[in-house]
C-alpha cells in the first residue's frame, strides 16, 4: 500500500511515500519569506504547497492516483478525542476557517483530501491526533477566569507516538501506565499521561507552559496586560513577539539550540542564563504534572529537537531525577511515520477509526 504523507509547518513542507511502514521517500521544502509573503493567510497557501507536493510526485515518478491511502497532519479544529480520522466536510469547514486559530497545520488534511478526490479516493484520507486533542481532566480546565478555559494546541501527535514507543519497550500497555511526556521542539508541551489519556497539559501555541526556542510562555499576566495597552503594539505585532519571536529568540536572536550552544563555547554568559532558565522552567512543568499524577510517575520520556542538546537534557535531568529514575530520551520526531502508524492501525482493525 502506497501511503502519501503531508505535514506543513509554517516555514516548511515535510512530505514522505511509504510503502506500508517502510519510507520510501522524504523530502522537507523550506519556505523563505520571499515565498510566504504573498499570501495574506494559511489558507491561501494551499495551491503554493500542493504544487510542491505534486512536484515531489512527478520527480520520483509517482502520480496521484498511484497513492492507496492520504494522511495529513491535524489542524486546529474542534477539541476532540485521541484517535484517527477519516476527513470529511464537517472537518475541511472548520480546518478552512481556522475554528482554533491559523497554523500551517491546518492544511495537512485539506491538502491530503483534495489530492485524494483527485484520485477519485476521498475516502482514503486521513488525519491522526490533531493539535486539538483534548483528553484533560475537567478540573485541568478550570483557569480561574470563566471566560477563559485551559484546553489549547500541544504536540499530541508526537506526545501519543513517543508514549506508545516507551510502552511497546517496557511491553506494557499504554492505558496501563502513568507517563510525562515533555515535547521540546520551537514550542514546548508538557504532558501528564494516565490510563491511556492525555489528562492535564500546556497550550503550547496559546501561550501557556515553558518558553521556547520561539514562543514566551507562561507570562505574569499583569505585565502582559500592561504592554497590551501600551499603545507600542498592534494585536498582530504582539502576537509575533508572543509566538514566533519570544523565548530564546526574543533574548538571542537565534531560535536554533546550535547556536545557542556555540554562544556558550564562545563564553556568552547570556546564553547560558537563557538556555539554563529554558531547562529549569520545563523541570517546573514536570514536576507540576507528577502532582497531577499524584507522584505515581513510571517514566518521564523527553522528546522533540531541543531533545539532542545534551546540554538542556542533562539541566532538566538533574532537577527531576528525584521524581523517577525512569527518564528516557527520545530525540527528535517522526510525526510523518506516527501518521502512517496510526492510519495504518485503523485499517487494520487496531485502532477504530473515527469520523469527525
Amino acid at each position: 500500500m502506497y501511503i502519501l504523507v503531508i505535514n506543513p509547518g509554517s516555514t516548511s513542507t515535510k512530505l514522505a511515500i511509504y510503502n506500508d511502514r517502510t519510507q520510501l521517500i522524504c523530502r522537507t521544502y523550506s519556505h523563505n519569506e520571499a515565498e510566504l509573503g504573498p499570501y495574506s493567510n494559511i489558507l491561501e497557501q494551499k495551491q503554493f504547497r500542493k504544487e510542491i507536493i505534486l512536484g515531489m510526485l512527478h520527480e520520483h515518478g509517482f502520480r496521484t492516483k498511484d497513492m492507496d491511502l492520504f494522511v495529513g497532519r491535524g489542524g486546529l479544529v474542534r477539541y476532540l478525542e485521541s484517535g484517527v480520522y477519516r476527513i470529511n466536510d464537517a472537518y475541511l469547514h472548520d480546518a478552512s476557517v481556522g475554528l482554533n486559530g491559523e497554523h500551517a497545520s491546518n492544511l495537512g488534511a485539506i491538502l491530503a483530501w483534495e489530492l485524494a478526490k483527485d484520485a477519485d479516493k476521498e475516502n482514503m484520507a486521513y488525519t491522526v491526533d490533531p493539535v486539538v486533542v483534548d483528553e484533560c481532566d475537567p478540573i485541568a480546565k478550570i483557569s480561574g477566569m470563566p471566560e477563559i478555559s485551559r484546553v489549547g494546541a500541544f504536540h499530541a501527535l508526537n506526545q501519543k507516538a513517543v508514549a506508545h514507543r516507551y510502552a511497546i519497550q517496557v511491553e506494557k500497555p499504554y492505558a496501563s501506565l502513568n507517563l510525562i511526556v515533555a515535547h521540546l521542539g520551537g514550542g514546548i508541551s508538557v504532558g501528564a499521561h494516565r490510563d491511556g489519556r492525555i489528562v492535564d497539559v500546556n497550550s503550547a501555541l496559546g501561550g501557556d507552559g515553558p518558553f521556547s526556542p520561539e514562543r514566551v510562555g507562561r507570562l505574569p499576566c499583569l505585565a502582559l496586560l500592561s504592554l497590551c495597552f501600551s499603545g507600542e503594539y498592534t494585536y498582530d505585532s504582539l502576537k509575533k513577539k508572543l509566538i514566533g519571536e519570544g523565548g530564546v529568540f526574543g533574548y538571542l536572536g537565534t531560535k536554533d539550540i546550535r547556536d545557542v550552544e556555540q554562544l556558550i563555547s564562545d563564553g556568552n554568559q547570556k546564553a547560558l542564563e537563557v538556555l539554563e532558565a529554558m531547562a529549569y522552567q520545563v523541570a517546573k512543568e514536570i514536576a507540576a504534572c507528577a502532582a497531577v499524577l499524584a507522584g505515581r510517575v513510571d517514566a518521564i520520556i523527553l522528546t522533540g529537537g531541543v531533545a539532542w542538546s545534551g546540554r538542556v537534557i542533562n539541566d532538566i535531568r538533574k532537577r527531576i531525577s528525584f521524581i523517577t529514575p525512569e527518564i528516557i530520551v527520545y530525540p527528535g520526531e517522526d510525526e510523518l511515520f506516527a501518521l502512517v502508524d496510526g492510519a495504518l492501525s485503523a485499517i487494520e482493525g487496531r485502532r477504530e477509526l473515527l469520523e469527525y
